[in-house]
């Protein structure tokens, strides 16, 4: 069969020259898609986690993925996923679904097919559950792009992954991909229901949210609101190459230029700061319109150039738009309209404004900053940590730490402000708010460390914190006998804003099969050998899989059993091993010869 990459990349020309995709459902029958898969999604935590069966990624091998095709061909009957729910930042609860690994595994070849047509069919407004763009690449073009915004209209959609419409989503992929047998699978995964408490539901409308497609049926259903933006509303609220003089800015230009006739270097210097007042072009220009968009997922925002009451058509248009093609409804409490000057929109947990300050000038003597959007890092984020970490207005110790070793503690401490960081570099105060934050997360750590030992903050201070450190760092070192040392570090962050962020935007096909240098994934390579890991004897295989190494290696504990010690050895999650040893391993009575790592990679040469 025809190689997954050869697959991917005739798809990806199809979609970039706006041609449906035909025969679609055979590609399906081919084990390279399936291992291709197996090789991406095994690393996930989520691998190890059980849906309504007993099955996971734990066991999986050639033979299985040549029972999945074969269940494919005669028809495939999707599992209903178990529900679980996860609060929200608001406090409420989100439904989530986990399905079966078989089900993760289909679903990660239908994405492998899918997503590179897609891809080229999206809009650039759109920036959620995109390879290679992200919170960053949004946040991005709003500030690179939308400079002069008078408003902001903040979009959310009510229950938008929930309140998916079946038949408008399939009749969308219907039209693009010219394959019943495909659109039929698909229709399956969508009827497919789920369990709860041990019941099991119909699913009427939506997206199984925590399946592996699903973010992309999402964003194929939005794209519809991204060209309806894109082709209907801005076209329509976008006008004029450049504003209309400003009649207040002319009258003082004019009185400037008669002043510099006169040399009258008093009154030039007080009409220079007149003008400065007043904007150049006259912001109620009629003949001037801009209208701006971008989307990460079901939420919105548009940057608006023109009167509020245009703002507020644009909002009930696009309102109609949703409930009567997609079946969808904004949420009223969330789509609001806000003066880009006077007030701050949400995005994105950002705070986003427009500057005003003619008084900033540069050294060309321009008022650069005027109409520049500012990215902010919100108040509130530090009142969750503060209140997170705080009783009674005293920062506190962790009680649910206090039976983690000292490395854990100080990881875990370091990871919350380097994901903060990461998240809000690029806003104006970033080294603002979170210099606060980073001073409550390292006193909490400091008292957990102090509880745990039973001992004074102080002593725990002298122990781990790096002299003379600027800025403040601690850290803990562990040596282990033949290895790199493990190092755990809180601090040692400059938090100094980064303008541009994190991360690339142009898309990359992630899901090739081939490397650099044209090596196979390592895993998918250990599959096809066709021979255990333990004793040496020749498939079928199954793959042995953990969670995670922490597992069986954390600092402080020791491998015991030999296919523990070959895994903390290779740090790697997998052996692939024989069927009797790997019933031997879950019976806790494989106690049987170690393969010399030396004559594994003879095997895989």
């Amino acid at each position: 069969m025809r190689n997954p990459n050869v697959i991917a990349d005739i798809h990806q020309k199809r979609g970039s020259k706006g041609l449906p995709l035909e025969r679609v459902f055979r590609h399906l029958f081919n084990p390279d898609l399936f291992l291709l898969g197996y090789g991406k999604i095994y690393r996930n935590f989520g691998a190890m986690t059980r849906g309504t069966t007993k099955e996971t990624v734990d066991g999986m091998g050639l033979q299985k993925i040549q029972a999945i095709i074969q269940s494919i061909r005669t028809g495939y009957r999707w599992t209903p996923v178990r529900r679980t729910e996860i609060p929200k930042a608001n406090g409420k609860m989100r439904p989530l679904g986990i399905p079966t690994w078989s089900d993760k595994l289909v679903q990660e070849a239908m994405r492998f097919l899918l997503e590179p047509y897609y891809e080229q069919r999206f809009s650039n407004r759109s920036h959620g559950f995109r390879p290679d763009r992200g919170c960053h690449s949004a946040l991005r073009e709003i500030r690179n792009k939308w400079k002069g915004t008078a408003w902001f209209i903040e979009g959310d959609i009510k229950g938008c992954f929930d309140n998916i419409d079946h038949e408008t989503l399939l009749a969308i992929i219907r039209r693009d991909i010219h394959d019943d047998q495909l659109v039929s699978l698909i229709r399956g995964l969508l009827k497919a229901g789920y369990m709860k408490d041990w019941q099991r539901y119909d699913t009427t409308s939506g997206t199984p949210q925590g399946g592996i497609i699903s973010p992309l049926l999402a964003n194929i259903y939005l794209n519809e609101l991204d060209g309806f933006m894109e082709d209907t509303l801005r076209p329509t609220y976008w006008r004029g190459d450049n504003r209309r003089m400003n009649p207040k800015y002319s009258r003082v230009e004019y009185l400037l230029t008669l002043a510099r006739r006169n040399g009258d270097v008093t009154e030039i210097k007080r009409l220079k700061a007149e003008r400065r007042k007043h904007m150049k072009g006259d912001p109620t220009d009629p003949d001037y319109r801009r209208l701006h968009y971008v989307r990460y997922a079901d939420d919105f925002l548009l940057g608006f150039v023109g009167p509020k009451n245009e703002a507020e058509e644009i909002r009930r248009r696009i309102g109609e738009f949703l409930e009567q093609k997609l079946k969808l409804t904004l949420s009223p409490e969330k789509t609001l309209i806000t003066h880009a000057h006077d007030g701050r929109a949400s995005f994105l947990g950002h705070e986003i404004s427009v500057v005003r300050q003619g008084d900033l000038i540069s050294k060309d003597g321009r008022r650069a900053t005027n109409g520049v959007i500012m990215l902010r890092t919100p108040r509130k984020v530090v009142l969750k940590y503060t209140r997170e970490y705080s009783r009674n207005d005293k920062v506190i110790h962790r009680t649910d730490l206090l039976d983690d070793s000292d490395y854990t503690i100080i990881q875990r401490y370091q990871s919350v402000l380097q994901g903060l960081y990461e998240f809000y570099c690029m806003t104006v105060n970033v080294s603002k708010r979170l210099s606060r934050i980073k001073y409550i997360l390292e006193t909490s750590m400091l008292k957990t460390l102090a509880s745990k030992h039973r001992c004074r903050v102080s002593k725990m201070r002298r122990r781990y914190r790096v002299p003379n450190s600027s800025p403040v760092e601690y850290k803990l070192i562990i040596e282990r006998p033949g290895k790199e040392p493990l190092v755990a570090i809180f601090g040692g962050l400059s938090l100094k804003r980064i303008p541009e962020g994190k991360g690339i935007v142009d898309f990359v096909n992630q899901t090739a099969w081939h490397r650099p240098g044209g090596t196979r994934n390592e895993l998918i390579l250990r599959v096809l050998i066709d021979k255990c890991e333990l004793c040496g004897a020749c498939g079928p295989l199954e793959g042995h899989h953990i969670r995670q190494l922490a597992d069986i290696d954390r600092p402080g504990r020791r491998p015991t059993l030999p296919w523990e010690k070959i895994m903390a050895a290779r740090k790697r999650k997998t052996l692939m091993v024989c069927i009797p040893c790997h019933d031997d391993i879950h019976a806790g009575r494989y106690n049987g010869p170690r393969l010399q790592g030396s004559e594994l990679e003879s095997r895989m040469h």
